[in-house]
């Protein structure tokens, strides 16, 4: 039988075989009263689990999902790993999440199933290890919100309560996400391996390469470790090309939330951005905007260096030739950036042709929004619903744009270059729906579907959870999802709850 013909679990545990430095075993949890109370059963059939896990009560699954029951016979194991956390290394590791199996799915990919909030490690540093049912709701709706606006991301499975109450802000009720990834090598895996031996680090790169670049090895390629890097990049230049694109905010870019496979990861802090300007930043720790939303494209960058370091030794022997290939490397960048960016930026106001003038009518759009404090989201929904003939009138935070004498006179070259262009408006109206967003998690209703789900009443959660799976959708009935916050919201803060 083909792999793609089986379903059930198909456990392989590769990250074992790296040596034991990278990892720590750990125990089982041990909580006493868990109950799942959110389940994603679509991601549990891409993973070939679903009938496996349809087998089970309510109980056996909530025992699984908190981390008190293993997958078979695995067990769990928590990752070693260092970072750049706001420009200043540490060493870190997974101090309250644990691998509890690495599932090969029914396309032969494989994923990791990890819980978050599961119990202490040996690199809790003092901390308890648990999460609470806010946090890890909100890690479940943002992360899939991201997967289906077609942004590579980790994914939730579930989330389940733990049966304890946990003191943050006042009493919570503890909580375990848990969460599916193509893997969690991080750039901060690398800047832990290059504390140790060589041939550690090189074991490293080659697992990283195997799981998720393996093409490489066939490519008769004179360093494999060059190309590691430039694939890593490439990725990681679409990625956050693409989190402009919607207005999305990680946060907290420290390198332990950079993946080696390009997935979007650890959702803490993160929000949307709601008026278009390019300093916003959300996150309460974040006070001198580091991470603000213009600065996202150069910290990636800055942080692709860190991962370049780290890779030296394996790329050149000579030190100064490995400097000058990695830099090199590093160099194509921004480039891979801009040209994803400005592609996805044409996409947005329907004009695809390789133009130069188009860039400066990007330009300008995103000025005139900075300066009239457009909505981001709103803005590029009513341009599109103006080229499909229907009234966007009704969008807040557009009027005074697309009421300006500035705007009117932009309008008139964006819509000489649509007519220049030669294709059907009709076409062009269905193609920049695919661009933009109806509806995006805004950070206003997300709070509260949060508040009320965290009590029990997860029916506009799950209203709100169902919208977000179609966001390129222009439908009437979700338009209460495009609303504003209200004036109090305005200072907006999220904080590292995840």
């Amino acid at each position: 039988m083909n792999l793609s013909e089986k379903s059930g679990w198909s456990i392989v545990n590769t990250y074992e075989k790296l040596p034991k430095k990278f990892y720590s075993k750990v125990k089982n949890a041990n909580f006493l009263n868990p109950k799942l109370i959110l389940y994603n059963e679509s991601l549990a059939k891409t993973l070939g689990i679903d009938e496996e896990i349809e087998k089970l009560s309510e109980d056996e699954k909530a025992e699984i999902f908190v981390g008190n029951k293993p997958i078979k016979h695995t067990k769990p194991i928590a990752q070693a790993y260092a970072g750049h956390q706001f420009g200043h290394f540490t060493i870190l590791g997974d101090g309250r999440a644990m691998l509890i199996a690495e599932q090969q799915a029914l396309d032969g990919k494989i994923y990791d199933l990890h819980l978050k909030g599961s119990g202490t490690t040996p690199y809790s540093r003092g901390g308890d290890g648990k999460a609470v049912i806010k946090p890890m709701l909100r890690e479940y709706l943002i992360s899939e919100a991201m997967h289906y606006l077609g942004i590579s991301t980790t994914r939730s499975l579930a989330v389940s309560l733990t049966g304890e109450e946990i003191y943050r802000n006042g009493m919570e009720q503890g909580a375990v996400l848990a969460r599916v990834a193509s893997s969690h090598l991080r750039v901060g895996t690398f800047e832990f391996a290059s504390l140790n031996e060589k041939e550690d680090l090189k074991k490293l790169a080659n697992y990283a390469i195997k799981r998720h670049y393996g093409e490489i090895l066939t490519q008769n390629e004179e360093n494999i470790y060059t190309k590691l890097l430039q694939n890593v990049i490439e990725k990681q230049a679409n990625l956050i090309a693409k989190w402009q694109l919607v207005g999305f905010i990680h946060g907290v870019m420290n390198t332990d939330n950079m993946t080696i496979s390009g997935e979007s990861i650890d959702y803490g802090p993160c929000a949307f951005m709601n008026e278009y300007d390019v300093n916003t930043v959300f996150s309460s720790i974040d006070r001198n905007g580091r991470y603000a939303y213009g600065n996202q494209p150069s910290i990636g960058q800055w942080n692709l260096s860190k991962f370049a370091d780290t890779l030296l030794p394996l790329i050149h022997k000579d030190e100064d030739m490995a400097v000058k290939i990695a830099t090199k490397a590093l160099s194509k960048y921004s480039l891979k950036f801009n040209k994803a960016f400005i592609s996805g930026m044409k996409a947005k106001i329907g004009l695809l042709n390789n133009e130069d003038d188009y860039l400066e009518l990007i330009q300008n759009l995103l000025t005139m929004m900075q300066e009239m404090g457009a909505d981001y989201t709103n803005t590029f929904v009513r341009l599109t619903l103006k080229m499909g003939g229907k009234d966007g009138s009704y969008l807040q935070g557009t009027k005074e744009l697309f009421d300006s004498s500035k705007f009117k006179i932009w309008q008139k070259k964006w819509l000489e270059n649509i007519n220049s262009s030669k294709i059907d408006k009709k076409q062009i109206f269905e193609n920049m729906k695919k661009a933009n967003p109806f509806i995006i998690p805004r950070n206003n209703i997300v709070e509260d579907v949060l508040k009320k789900a965290s009590s029990g009443n997860f029916e506009e959660f799950n209203n709100f959870l169902n919208a977000l799976k179609n966001p390129y959708e222009y439908k009437d009935k979700n338009k209460n999802y495009q609303e504003l916050p209200p004036k109090t919201m305005q200072k907006y803060q999220t904080f590292c709850g995840t």
